[in-house]
């Protein structure tokens, strides 16, 4: 949540900032503003709403002429979204401009210890706070712009990523960070920041990320230079090389992202194992697993740390390492994990699964699981990402880059990737047969080929949608493998069309939600081949017997579902521990349609951001 550009170099730095603002928008923020400066002039312009009511507001109002420039779209967290409370925010002289993501807590006691000092706030937010300390000290220590930030920053407890830059220095910005993500793009004698390298992708791939704890001094035309915010040491930059082009970030045609991530998903799940599965041969590598694989079959027990679609990824990989590898998995919810004292030895392993590898309760749970002595593996998909160097080791799933906010290809690819996980240790551990192990191996690389097929359904979807879309309420209800899949399809439905909806385990029907079922409640059921095919038969029967409305995924060539059902779906048949892999492409689908024909922004709902980096 919020997103940070800034830009220092030969070029016009206003639409480097306004096209990179842009590229954050499915971060998720209530307001936006830029400051550009000319090296006389600071031009500021900040506005509630979104980037193109910022534009707007620009246009003929200031001038956007500068070689530097730092651009934010925030999400409200200390003060209502309003234009005062936008970033970025002046310091009392005006000399100073910042912008910043994450939170200050114990910005109050500095607040009130400055106003004893003289300064007065326009703003409701702990950003302006934090800007006046960095003055107060700049004054009162007769320091640099840089040693003010660090000294600042010593005293402040919380999360931040920061970008600021003084008027008496015309070419540099200093950048800070703890426990918010922020990325430094190198070029030719020009830098770039941003929370993530999305806004500098044409211009250069190359990029620093700074770690927790680290500020940067930006200079044009100069190295960077990375110090440690507590003792001043200085830091060797490590330059990475992007793994992404401009036409990943593009819409390639679709209308909206979250379509064109759908459809990428059978060659994403490819990409995800291309050089780790190879059937033929009998063979799963992960490299990350493998120099560690002893850990895991020593493991007294696995527990999956995560958040929202992720968590449920993770509950479909309980189904499969208990089933396949026999080794015992929990379930944590990361913002319930952190807080609640669990019980953790050296021997556990925990596997923390992020998209962004950003978001900040998995990574308070992982600094938790390790200061206990656990292992931790990481299944994530941001190269560079927090979570990819906090955790011992682990595997990134591949999908490229999730604009969409709404998590479609990063749920199948975390699967792909925890499937191979347990396929690997169930054939370590001797806990599957040769026949079985080479069966799921053919049919997880022919996965990309059944949800092509999934996908073709899309028409029949569309027309269900519209029978739909006024509903109020949903159920989604699921068996065994497919009880995560109900919970992830209820979740898209409330997330891009606000539809309020349900996930629950079939057979939990019974005990409360079937008092709501009547002629105006849709039930989606997943009823696929599976060992629980029969009971879930006898839970649709219950339904249609309170004339609850039938929509179900069922397996191609189905005809018991199909004659109870007043709408289906169908996906090809797979065998059961993969089947998440396919059942879940017609409820996104499904999500998407009615959320499109609500006129919703499918891939910005309201109050959502892409990354929780605060808690």
């Amino acid at each position: 949540m919020c997103g940070i550009v800034g830009y220092v170099g030969p070029r016009e730095a206003y639409p480097i900032i306004l096209n990179g603002l842009k590229r954050l928008e499915y971060r998720g923020y209530d307001s936006a503003g830029v400051a550009i400066f000319d090296g006389s002039e600071i031009q500021l312009c900040k506005t509630k709403g979104k980037v193109s009511d910022l534009e707007a507001k620009i246009e003929g109002n200031i001038q956007t002429n500068g070689q530097l420039g730092i651009g934010h779209t925030r999400w409200a967290t200390h003060g209502v979204p309003n234009d005062v409370n936008s970033h970025p925010h002046y310091s009392n002289s005006g000399d100073l401009v910042i912008i910043h993501n994450g939170i200050i807590e114990n910005y109050a006691t500095i607040k009130k210890e400055l106003i004893n000092r003289g300064y007065t706030f326009q703003s409701d937010t702990d950003t302006e706070v934090l800007v006046n300390l960095i003055e107060d000290i700049k004054i009162k220590e007769g320091v640099k712009l840089g040693k003010a930030v660090q000294i600042a920053l010593n005293q402040v407890v919380g999360a931040y990523a920061i970008a600021l830059f003084d008027r008496q220095k015309p070419d540099e910005i200093v950048v800070a960070r703890l426990g918010s993500p922020l990325a430094i793009g190198i070029g030719d004698d020009e830098f770039f920041v941003a929370s993530d390298a999305t806004p500098f992708i044409e211009f250069t791939n190359k990029t620093v990320y700074l770690k927790d704890e680290e500020m940067a001094i930006i200079k044009a035309g100069r190295d960077v230079k990375i110090r440690k915010i507590k003792d001043d040491t200085l830091v060797d930059p490590y330059i990475q090389e992007l793994q992404l082009n401009l036409e990943q970030i593009e819409k390639g045609g679709y209308e909206h992202f979250m379509l064109k991530e759908i459809y990428e998903q059978p060659q994403v799940i490819k990409d995800t194992y291309r050089g780790r599965l190879l059937a033929d041969q009998g063979i799963i590598k992960l490299g990350g697993l493998e120099d560690h694989i002893h850990r895991f079959i020593n493991a007294p027990r696995v527990t999956i740390v995560a958040c929202g679609t992720s968590w449920h990824a993770g509950l479909v990989a309980e189904y499969i390492f208990e089933d396949w590898a026999r080794i015992p998995v929990e379930v944590e919810y990361a913002s319930e994990f952190r807080y609640r004292n669990p019980v953790i030895s050296e021997k556990d392993v925990i596997i923390a699964i992020s998209q962004s590898g950003e978001t900040a309760d998995t990574l308070a749970a992982i600094k938790l699981a390790k200061q206990r002595g656990a292992f931790v593996y990481g299944v994530c998909n941001v190269v560079g990402s927090s979570i990819s160097r906090e955790t011992d080791s682990g595997s990134y799933t591949h999908a490229g880059p999730e604009i969409g906010v709404a998590s479609t290809k990063a749920f199948t690819t975390q699967i792909t990737v925890l499937t191979m996980i347990a396929l690997r240790l169930a054939q370590a551990k001797g806990t599957i047969s040769t026949r079985d192990y080479m069966l799921h191996l053919r049919e997880l690389e022919l996965v990309p080929t059944y949800v092509s097929e999934a996908l073709e359904g899309d028409g029949k979807i569309q027309e269900i949608a519209n029978v739909f879309k006024d509903a109020a309420n949903f159920l989604y209800l699921g068996r065994g493998y497919n009880f995560p899949v109900a919970l992830e399809g209820a979740l898209k439905l409330k997330e891009i069309s606000y539809i309020h909806a349900e996930g629950y385990p079939a057979a939990e029907m019974k005990h409360g939600p079937i008092a709501l079922i009547d002629e105006q409640m849709p039930v989606v059921v997943i009823a696929v081949n599976s060992n629980h095919y029969e009971k879930v038969v006898s839970n649709i029967e219950e339904i249609k017997a309170r004339k609850g409305k039938i929509i179900a995924v069922v397996t191609e060539g189905d005809t018991t579902v199909k004659e109870l059902a007043d709408y289906i779906m169908e996906v090809p048949q797979i065998p059961e521990a993969l089947t998440p892999l396919v059942t879940t492409i017609p409820l996104q689908l499904l999500s998407y349609h009615i959320a499109l024909m609500l006129g919703r922004n499918v891939d910005q709902p309201r109050n959502l951001a892409k990354s929780v980096t605060v808690e």
